[in-house]
């Protein structure tokens, strides 16, 4: 039978282009998450990229045939995959396990480990798409917008070159500050500040910027606040106040906290409280969406039926997943023993905990726009510390299987919306998203190892990496036992723990007030992330909502476009340096 789809969407150049464009991005990603925690979205700016280049190619007669809306479908499922493969533990579970062991991972053991995760995860969205996205039509609107995007875009050409152009100017900036603030040479006769501070203002007798109390000389956080949202930064400002300025004062006062101060030293305590907030508010946060996890179980078992229509005949075939898990899980299972001691029979149970994980991540996804791998690997750290008790790296890198197959599985299935809307090839889709992990892992693992070649910079002022703090803290937690915990951490960790049910019990009390009621992820994420983070943070998040306010059309055209170039430009730019400094072009 022929396939009802026959137009050849997912091109040799729109493959190029993807994995280009979203191996840069993930370059980006991989920066900006192990500065702040935080992931920055790449469909969506990697269409518009696409389109405007494609456009500026095809004016310059450099091609024949203008870029396609499905041709550029296909392109966002390559890029997306590409960007989104920091998500396979190069940003947590791996530089947690790097914090706890000192040994760093070689470059070979991590492209196969996450590669692999990435396309088991991708693999296990193809039996979840027909039931959530055909059927119930969940809204991922994610893929909802990027769809959007797109039909804008191949309508409106004008809008389309209006926001490359800041997107490409503020990328132009962001790269100028990072150069001046970071390379340093001889022959560069002055840097920009790292630290902007108050002058001769002091805590306890130490100047506010030994308690990270300042603005970083860097434009990717106030970029990142921008996006993020205002609730999420003014929670995030108001934890580093009482963190940094009111509760690290006075532990160092006790000597609780060491005397050289810093970052380092002052995460030491307080990431207890910041990661008991984020564990059980996560927790709490998913538990009430138990009817999403029952209704997620029952309906992908209707996936599994035979295809009577042209429609279900277009589809992922069932014998892709079957064929897909049959090779990858013996990978994953050999890998986890090979690399990280863990039983084979551990790592199966790894595998199908995964799938189940996979299933709700998508539909969490689907309904809310938001995939809670955190919590949900905090489910697979507690599951294997009961298992191996006392094995942090068990607990930890169980879960970044887990956590790993459900972000890739959600992020296919995010795609596959906009395909479904724009009625596209879901298999050309599929493909692409395969193309888009290799090239993803082709771009971190490299400048993963080069930006971070020892574990001795993880965890500092350089490299805070607060999503692998609260990894490490439970996978820490679970294996010693709270009582090895100093007094003062063990009240921490039990406030942070209440206090994160609390927050989430008065959201659901006060649904309407929500916005005034601090963010439980922002506010514990400060206690984990340097104070100055959460300051340029706050100030891009408030630059935005005032244009929001005062300026909405240009807010709408313009913030999400000028923050993302500024973010690209200065951490593509971050990883330039890293490639000069190893050269000897620049020094270290």
């Amino acid at each position: 039978m022929t396939h009802p789809v026959e137009r050849i969407q997912l091109t040799v150049r729109a493959a190029v282009a993807g994995m280009l464009l979203g191996g840069f991005m993930s370059l980006s990603n991989l920066y900006v998450a192990l500065k702040t925690g935080w992931s920055i979205g790449v469909s969506i700016t990697a269409g518009i990229l696409a389109f405007a280049i494609f456009s500026a190619l095809l004016r310059l007669g450099i091609v024949r045939k203008a870029f396609g809306i499905l041709e550029n479908n296909a392109m966002q499922s390559v890029a997306s995959a590409a960007g989104y493969m920091t998500g396979g533990g190069t940003v947590a579970a791996i530089p947690a396990l790097m914090m706890m062991t000192g040994q760093p991972m070689g470059g070979m053991q991590m492209f196969v480990w996450i590669t692999t995760i990435a396309l088991l995860g991708v693999v296990m969205a193809i039996p979840m798409k027909q039931q959530m996205i055909n059927v119930e039509q969940l809204r991922f609107p994610t893929g909802v917008a990027a769809a959007e995007t797109l039909l804008a875009l191949h309508g409106e050409e004008g809008d389309a070159a209006g926001k490359a152009k800041i997107l490409g100017w503020s990328g132009v900036i962001g790269a100028t500050v990072g150069f001046l603030r970071d390379a340093k040479s001889s022959y560069i006769p002055w840097n920009l500040p790292e630290k902007i501070q108050v002058p001769f203002l002091t805590l306890k007798g130490r100047p506010l910027v030994d308690y990270t109390l300042a603005a970083e000389g860097s434009l990717i956080m106030v970029g990142a606040g921008a996006i993020m949202g205002f609730r999420a930064a003014w929670s995030m400002a108001l934890g580093a106040l009482i963190n940094y300025g009111v509760l690290a004062p006075q532990l160092y006062e006790a000597g609780i906290i060491d005397s050289k101060l810093g970052y380092k030293q002052i995460v030491a305590w307080s990431v207890w409280f910041g990661s008991a907030m984020i564990l059980t508010s996560g927790l709490l946060s998913f538990a009430f969406q138990w009817r999403t996890v029952v209704r997620a179980v029952k309906s992908v078992g209707a996936a599994f039926g035979v295809p009577d229509t042209l429609e279900e005949l277009a589809e992922v075939p069932m014998r892709w997943f079957f064929i897909g898990l049959a090779v990858l899980t013996p990978i994953i299972i050999f890998l986890e023993w090979f690399l990280f001691g863990i039983q084979p029979w551990m790592g199966a149970i790894s595998v199908i905990l995964g799938f189940f994980i996979s299933i709700v991540a998508c539909r969490a996804t689907g309904e809310t726009d938001t995939t809670p791998t955190g919590a949900l690997g905090k489910i697979t750290q507690i599951t294997f510390g009961m298992l191996d008790p006392g094995n942090a790296t068990t607990n930890l890198m169980t879960a970044n299987v887990t956590g790993g197959m459900g972000l890739h599985a959600a992020d296919l299935l995010t795609d596959l919306k906009s395909g479904w809307i724009l009625k596209a090839d879901p298999r050309q889709q599929f493909w692409g998203q395969l193309l888009g992990v290799l090239a993803g892992s082709i771009f971190v693992v490299p400048a993963y190892r080069l930006l971070i070649p020892t574990a001795d910079e993880l965890g500092t002022d350089k490299w805070p990496a607060p999503g692998a703090q609260t990894w490490k803290g439970v996978a820490e937690l679970l294996a010693k036992g709270f009582h090895t915990l100093h007094p003062s951490a063990q009240i921490a960790l039990a406030v942070g723990a209440g206090l994160g049910i609390v927050i989430v019990l008065i959201e659901r009390s006060f649904p309407k007030a929500k916005a005034y009621i601090p963010s439980a992820t922002g506010l514990g994420l400060a206690f984990t992330t340097p104070g100055y983070n959460s300051i340029s943070m706050f100030i891009g998040a408030s630059i935005a909502l005032w244009l929001e306010k005062r300026h909405p059309a240009i807010a709408e055209k313009g913030v999400v476009a000028a923050s993302s170039g500024l973010i690209a430009g200065e951490s593509l730019m971050g990883v330039l340096i890293a490639v000069l400094v190893v050269a000897g072009l620049l020094n270290g």
